[in-house]
């Protein structure tokens, strides 16, 4: 399908990767990792056409179709989400027309015997099962699943796409795409805006996806449900095996492991046949023999051991200062924006030494509590008190994109360094992998991996016994991912982690807590035991709350507002139906009154004794009785929806 040949991208001021060669089928499900900068994203770009390699070829298979999941939006931001979604079905869409336009036409043409008439019958049931084989009988039925999968509400279908964040914005942008299925789909970073039950129902979606797939993710568990096939990019080539990501690390430690006792092996045979040589080669008795093993020598070929980047960040917290036995207590906590309330009568407490993770669907409110918790934000009712010598650290994604971008990364840390740590900010800085001019940069071109790092690097000046990390591990690489984890589980203070990585949260808390609709379900353990209850189709009850909890009350307002766009949205849908129902009705009258003009011809004796007419005659028939049959099926389908509206 597709065949990448010796390319390579070269930046002029640093070569990102050569030599790269490999053949994607259909049905493929490759991986395709590599560090930060590795050129990963370049390389889809390059796959999708818009971006050119210094030199290779890539060859691509006629009528192959392939999309691209990129992290910049290319939506038009005047469209409703519906209407985003419907842009995967133009080619649908532009052949409904045709099919009203011929439709029409047989409406108002006469002339049923003659060979036009009998074209556009013929083209019109061509038509009909062409729409119906791309999928144009449940396209909007499609766009509803796979949306409402990836997390937007039914009232959100019809909203303009600048009332949604970035991060939602990027979901429309993934749900157009899953809708237009082409035949290799490539995924840059698709779980970065998804929670944990979207990316479950993307595995789900992906599992049976019948074009090919290339992935590229930091999150190991997504590519190890999702891939079967692992390419790891380095500059001076490329590693393709057939395996998932774990399974992939395992095959290629075995082989540097295989790689290094050979290269030991040889090293050994080339010192033992070199002291041999320098012994002998004096002796003219042996002087034939020692050349013969000089030789012997320049003809082995030397075992090249792999080349593997193993720089990764390298620190622990601090110890915790001692702090109270509850570090933060939140009571009955409200959370209003404008009509929209975000956290309804919230009760919570953390104690010390406990972790927690918090997950949800993005706007539930997770980092909402985690900055009242946090003290960056106040609740609007209800109160959040922390306990006695209780230190909070605070990280978030927003504040790695915040430091500043005219500071240096130095200036950075010396602006938030308390006297005593002044003197080790540089090797702090080393440790996460800012070295030599690197501390010079500004923070404004630093990417989002070094930003995060640098972000993480800052919260490591002053020690804290209550942690707040909000999204700690996007732009995160793998080795540092597994560094920040270990450092947490060594950790000895309490710990709150905003998080939709299953692999980072896995084994990491004590308990998670679960965001939906403004009120919390607790779940003991880690995230195993939430996902078990998703794929079981479960969601617990939520725990009594405590005496103190005020009930969660759902403003009368709002839930009017609410009950007003359902309508709505009933409505609108009502009349789409109603208007199907009419089209279907009218096309079947045109299609049943030919039949009804043909009946007579096809009595009579004479007809038979014609074969060409008899055929023609019988054909045009049978193409009627298709046609009616499968518009009312259609019809039967459209009334059913229209009285579960009623």
């Amino acid at each position: 399908m597709i065949t990448l040949t010796n390319i390579a991208m070269d930046l002029g001021t640093r070569l990102l990767f050569s030599n790269v060669s490999f053949l994607i089928q259909r049905g493929d499900r490759i991986g395709l990792v590599g560090r930060n900068g590795a050129g990963k994203s370049t390389l889809l770009g390059i796959l999708h056409g818009e971006r050119q390699a210094t030199s290779g070829d890539v060859t691509i298979a006629n009528g192959t179709t392939i999309g691209l999941l990129s992290q910049d939006l290319t939506l038009d931001l005047t469209l409703t989400l519906r209407e985003t979604a419907l842009q995967a079905f133009k080619d649908v869409l532009a052949l409904q027309d045709r099919i009203e336009e011929l439709q029409h036409q047989l409406t108002v043409r006469t002339d049923y015997e003659s060979s036009d008439y009998l074209g556009i019958v013929q083209e019109l049931t061509d038509a009909n099962d062409l729409f119906e084989h791309r999928g144009g009988r449940t396209m909007h039925a499609d766009i509803e699943r796979v949306l409402t999968g990836l997390g937007f509400e039914q009232n959100d279908l019809d909203k303009v796409l600048t009332m949604f964040s970035g991060g939602w914005q990027m979901r429309a942008e993934l749900g157009r795409l899953l809708l237009e299925r082409p035949d290799c789909l490539l995924l840059d970073e698709p779980t970065n805006h998804l929670d944990i039950d979207s990316v479950q129902w993307l595995e789900d979606f992906l599992t049976y996806y019948d074009g090919a797939i290339v992935l590229v993710s930091h999150d190991r568990t997504f590519l190890d449900a999702v891939t079967k096939r692992t390419i790891e990019i380095t500059p001076k080539k490329i590693y393709d095996i057939p395996a998932n990501y774990s399974a992939y690390e395992e095959i290629r430690a075995e082989r540097l492991e295989q790689q290094r006792a050979a290269a030991t092996q040889q090293q050994k045979e080339r010192e033992r046949v070199q002291k041999w040589v320098d012994r002998f080669k004096s002796k003219a008795s042996l002087a034939s023999r020692a050349q013969s093993r000089i030789k012997y020598l320049q003809r082995m070929e030397i075992v090249e051991v792999d080349d593997q980047d193993t720089s990764s960040i390298r620190f622990h917290f601090p110890p915790a200062p001692r702090s109270g036995r509850t570090v933060v207590e939140c009571r009955g906590v409200h959370k209003s924006y404008g009509p929209k309330q975000v956290l309804r009568g919230v009760d919570f407490a953390i104690e010390r030494g406990e972790k927690v993770g918090f997950i949800g669907k993005n706007g539930e409110g997770k980092t909402t509590l985690a900055r009242i918790i946090g003290a960056l934000d106040e609740p609007t009712a209800g109160q959040c008190i922390q306990g006695q010598s209780t230190i909070v650290g605070y990280y978030a994604q927003q504040q790695a994109d915040m430091l500043g971008g005219h500071n240096t990364v130095l200036e950075v840390m010396e602006q938030a360094a308390p006297p005593e740590m002044r003197a080790r900010i540089r090797s702090l800085l080393g440790a996460f992998l800012f070295r030599g001019d690197d501390v010079s940069k500004k923070v404004g071109v630093l990417s989002g991996g070094e930003k995060s790092r640098l972000a993480l690097a800052r919260l490591l000046l002053q020690p804290a016994n209550l942690l707040i990390l909000d999204e700690p591990t996007n732009h995160l690489d793998m080795l540092s991912k597994e560094v920040l984890k270990e450092a947490l589980l060594s950790y000895d203070g309490a710990m709150i982690v905003v998080s939709h990585d299953r692999d980072f949260l896995e084994g990491l808390t004590d308990r998670i807590i679960a965001f939906r609709q403004g009120t919390l379900t607790e779940y003991l353990g880690d995230v195993e035991e939430y996902v078990k209850g998703l794929k079981q189709g479960a969601r617990p009850a939520a725990p009594p709350p405590p005496s103190s909890a005020q009930p969660s009350v759902e403003s009368p307002v709002l839930t009017a507002a609410k009950s007003r766009e359902d309508q709505k949205a009933k409505e609108r849908d009502r009349k789409r139906i109603e208007k199907r129902i009419q089209d279907i009705e009218r096309q079947i009258e045109v299609q049943e009154k030919t039949m009804k003009e043909l009946e007579p011809q096809m009595a009579d004796p004479e007809l038979y004794k014609d074969a060409v007419k008899h055929h023609q005659v019988v054909r045009r028939y049978e193409t009627c009785k298709s046609i009616v049959a499968s518009l009312m099926e259609e019809w039967t389908s459209m009334n059913e929806q229209l009285q579960e509206l009623v």
